[in-house]
C-alpha cells in the first residue's frame, strides 16, 4: 500500500480477482463500513475484476481511501486495454450481455456502488470508476479534528 493509502492489484488472472476483493473488504473495513457494505464493495471489485479478464485479458484495479470532512469514501479504478465497450448505455441495462454472461454484473455494479462511471473507447479500452461512501457522524468528525494530521 502506498503513503496515502492508494493500492494497485494488476488483473491478469482469476486468482487476482481474490486479493483485489481482499484489498477492497479491508480498506472499507479500516474506513469503518459496516459488513454488508464491504461485502457489497467486494462484490463490485469482484464483477469488474471479471470483466477485465473476459473481454480484455488483463488490465488493473487501484483502490484507494477518500476522506472529507462529513464523508468516507472507498474509490476504485479500473482501466484495461482491451477492445472497449462499444454500447456502454446498452452494457449498464439488465439483461444486455455478451461472451455468454447474464448481463447482471455492470447494471448490478450501478446499483451497488454510489458513484458509477465508465469510459470507453472500441480499440482502446475501457476504464470504469466507481465510489462507495459513508457518512462520518459529529463525534468521528470532532475526533480526527483533533488528531494530528499524517
Amino acid at each position: 500500500m502506498s503513503q496515502n493509502g492508494e493500492v494497485t492489484i494488476e488483473i491478469a488472472s482469476d486468482v487476482d480477482v481474490v486479493p483485489a476483493r481482499a484489498e477492497g473488504r479491508s480498506l472499507a473495513t479500516e474506513l469503518g463500513f459496516s459488513r454488508t457494505d464491504s461485502t457489497l464493495i467486494a462484490t463490485a471489485i469482484s464483477e469488474i475484476a471479471r470483466n477485465i479478464l473476459t473481454h480484455a485479458g488483463c488490465g488493473e484495479i487501484r483502490l484507494a481511501p477518500a476522506v472529507e470532512d462529513r464523508r468516507l469514501g472507498v474509490v476504485v479504478d479500473a482501466s484495461d486495454s482491451g477492445p472497449g465497450i462499444r454500447d456502454v448505455p446498452a452494457a449498464l441495462r439488465d439483461g444486455y450481455g455478451t461472451k455468454d454472461g447474464l448481463g447482471l454484473g455492470l447494471p448490478g455494479v450501478n446499483r451497488i456502488m454510489d458513484e458509477f462511471e465508465i469510459s470507453s473507447a472500441v480499440g482502446r479500452g475501457t476504464t470504469v470508476h466507481m465510489a462507495k461512501w459513508r457518512q462520518r457522524d459529529e463525534l468521528e468528525r470532532s475526533r480526527a479534528a483533533r488528531l494530528p494530521a499524517r
